[in-house]
């Protein structure tokens, strides 16, 4: 008897308790009951719901509307819809501890996602954790006591020493340790030129290194556009086609950030004539390129990108880190800066506070001067070139309709998708817990040139372990041909 009440309960679904307004917008109060009720904890996940007609009937509500909610609720994950097993709450809908009903702003990517595909971030499980702990160990023996007491704003001279030497030899930038200061990363140093060094806050720009209008390219992280409106500086989109952005439309602007090496996110290197030409405008005008070298030691399938700055390092910021090439973690950046920017800048730092750790500068050091730096490039490069090319290989035998780009070169590659593809392709990959960026994302608000859709895909992110599971994900909800 109990057997046949649990398989009739089954066939039925379970009793709701659902509270709905009075007439109007009943499809849209049902959505919003049905979330609650399964964010809130009181739908389980694996609960099967009751049919519509049932539902319906509870409710005092056309049978259709009941349909239309489930089906909103289906394509958004919260619920899953099978051939013989009927409506479900989804397994990955599992509901909030009363400790976190708090509404808190956090990246929606990086929630609850199982397969990470985000840009920007390289392998965290290849971080040479042995070479580093002894460059350490070296770093820390062989220091002079000074190194840790009160320091130079501008860095540790050993590091602006094999900096030097590195950054000659691997990027082609002209320079000397006199003209590089440490910095924290490339968002450390745009809060250093725009008036948010240490001491400042939002709405100081008046009083940066540079000033706006800041012309910029037309797809970069909305994260530094955002650093750069706090600061009150305005930027000004730039075109970009196959030969990177289009220089010619720089006009009045102060200044010009560019990704010359690898346009970021798109891809490619800027032109050889467009980067004659933006080093003469910066003449011209009596100011400054920033270069934005954030991936130049990762070249595939052609040689490698000299630094823009060796043109002309008077007209020319190089800004680096090791946030792509060792870890973010690590917080450590450096700027190499025309002569006359140097003293500015080591004002803007401040006090002390906003320097970045001595012992890591030293132990960075001693990683670059002893070539175990060079050694874990070169392994990263090969391990993130076969990365890549099981990329590619997977979606020419699964999604021949998907072109991919910008792969020469980087840590991530772009997927164009068909047209009116993308959002649908983005909210599908978040529900199926595949953490990745649609190109709209990094779209200026500003721009006109036309919008292509597309998804951005960090190669880089995933354990080695778990990179087939990401790239079946991937697949998975890519839109047909």
């Amino acid at each position: 008897m109990a057997e046949s009440w649990v398989n009739s309960a089954e066939r039925i679904g379970v009793d709701l308790h659902l509270e709905l307004p009075g007439p109007g917008g009943r499809r849209a109060a049902l959505i919003r009951a049905l979330r609650e009720a399964v964010r809130g904890g009181r739908l389980a996940p694996g609960t099967r719901l009751p049919p519509y007609r049932s539902l319906a009937a509870d409710l005092g509500v056309a049978r259709n509307t009941v349909a239309d909610a489930y089906a909103e609720l289906v394509a958004e994950g919260w619920l899953t819809a099978r051939q013989g097993s009927g409506t479900r709450v989804a397994d990955r809908a599992v509901p909030l501890r009363p400790a976190e009903r708090v509404p808190v702003k956090a990246p929606a990517r990086a929630r609850g996602a199982r397969h990470d595909l985000r840009q920007g971030t390289p392998d965290a499980s290849a971080f040479p954790r042995a070479a580093w702990s002894a460059a350490y160990r070296r770093a820390l023996q062989a220091a002079p006591n000074e190194a840790f007491g009160p320091g130079d704003p501008a860095g540790r001279r050993e590091l602006r020493e094999a900096l030097t030497e590195y950054l000659a030899r691997a990027r082609g930038v002209r320079t000397d340790p006199d003209r590089i200061v440490i910095c924290s990363g490339f968002a450390h140093a745009l809060r250093l030129l725009f008036g948010q060094g240490a001491g400042q806050t939002a709405g100081q720009g008046s009083g940066g290194v540079l000033r706006g209008p800041l012309a910029v390219e037309a797809y970069g992280l909305d994260f530094h556009r955002g650093l750069l409106a706090a600061a009150g500086v305005r930027t000004v989109p730039l075109s970009l086609d196959e030969h990177g952005a289009r220089v010619d439309g720089l006009g009045r602007e102060r200044a010009v950030l560019l990704t010359p090496a690898h346009q970021f996110p798109t891809g490619g290197p800027l032109h050889p004539e467009r980067r004659a030409a933006v080093i003469d405008w910066a003449r011209a005008r009596g100011t400054v390129v920033l270069e934005d070298d954030y991936d130049g030691e990762f070249r595939y399938d052609r040689r490698p990108v000299g630094a823009l700055q060796g043109l002309d390092p008077e007209r020319v910021m190089h800004i680096g880190s090791v946030s792509k090439s060792l870890s973010p973690a690590l917080r450590l950046g450096w700027m190499v800066l025309p002569e006359r920017y140097v003293g500015p800048v080591l004002a803007a730092k401040g006090e002390r506070e906003g320097w970045a750790s001595v012992p890591d500068q030293l132990a960075l050091a001693d990683f670059v001067a002893s070539g175990s730096y060079d050694r874990h490039v070169r392994r990263m490069r090969q391990h993130y070139r076969r990365r890549r090319d099981r990329l590619v290989a997977m979606l020419a035998a699964r999604a021949p309709h998907i072109e991919v780009t910008g792969i020469a070169a980087g840590l991530h590659a772009v997927l164009r998708l068909p047209s009116g593809t993308e959002r649908s392709a983005v909210k599908a990959a978040a529900w199926q817990g595949v953490a990745l960026d649609g190109l709209a994302a990094f779209r200026h608000p500003d721009t006109d040139m036309p919008a292509p859709d597309g998804l951005v895909v960090g190669y880089a992110t995933p354990p080695e372990h778990a990179y087939g599971a990401a790239l079946e994900a991937l697949c998975g909800v890519l839109p047909p041909g």
